[in-house]
């Protein structure tokens, strides 16, 4: 079927705009959890953790920002995907974007626990209720929800990938390797997540799962995300 060029310009827009939310959550997922929650937050010692975040708050508010801006790009990319992905398959891709914003709320939930963390830690009337243990205590246990609860919502989002690398497999103009990467990510976002909500306590798996996984994961949804961006939504390329 012959595509009408305001088609590809509005495909064109669709891509660029998810394309351009992907890169930028990626960027934004680096700073906050793989360097400023990774640096701040010391697993099992509240004392240190509460040290550090009390002297680098406004990092921890960064921090804070950037997951309230990986929110706000799901969003946009569920729709995106949604309109993008509509001509393959319009009820899979339906239900692909409410699986992502499901995810999203799940995540938002996680992100209430950082913002208590933030008010607890930058108040100092807190200081006065609780004792200093205390005070660290429920800091941690605020912190320690944050990841079970993102945990619960990736497995949900690995639902989502699994019908966008299906629905990218079917399309003519979609790279195979794109949509094969796309579909490995989200068995490891699925398997990685069970394993941590089942079986939070075997490190060696989930450690041996992470590394199977890791790779794929990162190449198939930033590889997804590049192809939008530079190539999403153009004619295809003439042989």
């Amino acid at each position: 079927m012959a595509t009408s060029g305001k088609e590809l310009t509005d495909q064109r827009k669709i891509a660029l705009t998810a394309g351009t939310s992907l890169v930028i959550m990626t960027l934004a997922a680096f700073f906050s959890y793989g360097f400023v929650h990774e640096s701040l937050v010391v697993q099992g010692d509240a004392g240190a953790t509460f040290h550090n975040i009390m002297s680098q708050h406004m990092l921890f508010k960064a921090e804070i920002l950037g997951w309230v801006i990986i929110l706000i790009c799901d969003i946009v990319v569920a729709w995106a995907f949604y309109i993008f992905l509509k001509p393959i398959h319009s009820n899979l891709s339906l239900l692909s974007a409410w699986l992502r914003l499901v995810y999203t709320t799940i995540l938002g939930i996680a992100i209430l626990n950082l913002i208590l963390v933030s008010v607890l830690s930058s108040s100092t009337d807190y200081s006065l209720l609780f004792e200093t243990n205390q005070l660290q205590a429920q800091v941690m246990l605020y912190l320690e929800a944050f990841d079970p609860i993102w945990s619960i919502g990736l497995i949900i989002f690995g639902g989502h990938l699994l019908i966008v690398g299906y629905l990218a497999f079917q399309s003519n103009n979609i790279p195979k390797v794109i949509s094969i990467l796309v579909l490995i990510a989200s068995i490891g976002y699925i398997v990685i997540h069970l394993s941590n909500t089942i079986l939070p306590h075997y490190d060696e798996i989930l450690t041996m799962l992470k590394l199977i996984f890791t790779v794929p994961m990162v190449a198939g949804e930033l590889g997804f995300g590049l192809w939008l961006l530079f190539r999403g939504g153009k004619a295809p390329i003439q042989a």
